[in-house]
């Protein structure tokens, strides 16, 4: 598969993401949502930290969250160049098509998101109790780094109170899928999956 070709998904992904993130952005109050289905709602939330909202500073008391945002944000920039470059390399060693597939869309994910994070600060106000504006006069609602990640996929498909003989979480009320993502992140995970599933064939001996 061509670099040309990986670059193609790559856009088309990134065009996807941004489209719908600038979208729920600018039509959504936060927490905001639309119910589509009965399993699958348009739920509009943004994400400070690293997956599933976790931060650095959760585990690190002694880093401010500004602090630890700053890094993480700083830590994707450079995690993309080397993803950037495994790609390359895998394109020209010709290596398996689900290989160079999985790496583009682990690419345009980690892309997607490091866009919000370093420039949604800067380019929108806030979403708080209205409906945030693209380039507003008064200027962004942070700074440069410091964009919240704009998650709005919610596919809560099952509720409903567990079986009491279920261990430690028995008679606890449980969503199935409860986490709020983004096309970014679906992009991320699909890539991952093809790495795992087709692991042999995606890493084949010369490669």
């Amino acid at each position: 598969m061509s670099l040309k070709k990986s670059i193609l998904i790559i856009t088309i992904i990134l065009l996807v993401d941004q489209i719908s993130k600038i979208y729920v952005k600018t039509s959504f109050e936060l927490h905001e949502n639309i119910e589509v289905f009965s399993w699958f709602k348009i739920y509009f939330i943004e994400n400070e930290g690293m997956a599933w909202g976790t931060r650095i500073s959760d585990f690190v008391s002694f880093i401010s969250d500004r602090s630890a945002k700053t890094f993480l944000t700083s830590f994707r920039i450079v995690a993309i160049f080397g993803i950037g470059y495994w790609l390359w390399s895998a394109t020209k060693k010709k290596s398996s098509r689900i290989l160079i597939v999985a790496i583009a869309l682990i690419f345009a994910g980690a892309l997607g998101n490091i866009i919000d994070s370093v420039f949604y600060g800067v380019i929108f106000n806030d979403s708080i109790n209205q409906v945030a504006t693209f380039l507003p006069a008064n200027g962004g609602y942070d700074t440069l780094l410091h964009g919240k990640v704009v998650d709005m996929l919610y596919f809560p498909m099952y509720k409903g109170y567990l079986p009491e003989w279920i261990p430690k979480y028995g008679g606890e009320y449980f969503t199935f899928f409860e986490p709020v993502f983004n096309i970014a992140d679906m992009a991320i995970s699909t890539g991952f999956i093809m790495l795992i599933v087709f692991n042999k064939r995606a890493f084949a001996k010369n490669d």
